[in-house]
């Protein structure tokens, strides 16, 4: 059993998955980091200008008051729905995924100019040639094959 999960890792690995996800996470958090500077460095602080610094993650609705007794220690917890932090949360998560679809939207309209689209030439795949040659030199060898 342990000799197959090795067989199979072996070949999760060498087939390039691994590597493949590997690229992929380290492209992700790179591109995380890009994102997280663009809504803090350039969205939010516009942002913060309209709200006039309002903190809405102290926002909340008490439910019950804290109970403190004569010694000042508090005997039962304030009960509270915090509705300000789902506020702040949701406005982060507006403009991360307004940010991303922008950032993506300009990729986009790079790899569009990158492209040819004068071009319309569509090119085989290497596989495609490769199997056509091979068909044709089988053709030619049962031609030659038939002579005799």
């Amino acid at each position: 059993m342990a000799l197959g999960l090795l067989k199979e890792f072996k070949e999760f690995a060498v087939k390039g998955n691994m590597i493949d996800m590997a690229v992929g996470i380290i492209i992700g958090t790179a591109f995380n980091n890009v994102v997280q500077t663009i809504v803090k460095k350039v969205m939010l602080p516009p942002l913060t200008l309209i709200t006039d610094g309002i903190s809405f993650a102290e926002r909340k609705w008490i439910l019950r008051d804290a109970v403190i007794n004569e010694a000042g220690e508090t005997t039962a917890a304030e009960v509270a729905i915090g509705y300000g932090e789902l506020i702040e949360v949701s406005i982060d998560f507006l403009v991360i995924g307004f940010t991303v679809f922008v950032v993506v939207k300009l990729m986009n309209q790079l790899r569009n100019r990158a492209e040819d689209t004068k071009d319309k030439e569509v090119v085989t795949p290497k596989d495609i040639e490769l199997l056509s040659d091979l068909k044709g030199l089988m053709q030619e060898q049962n031609k030659l094959l038939a002579q005799k």
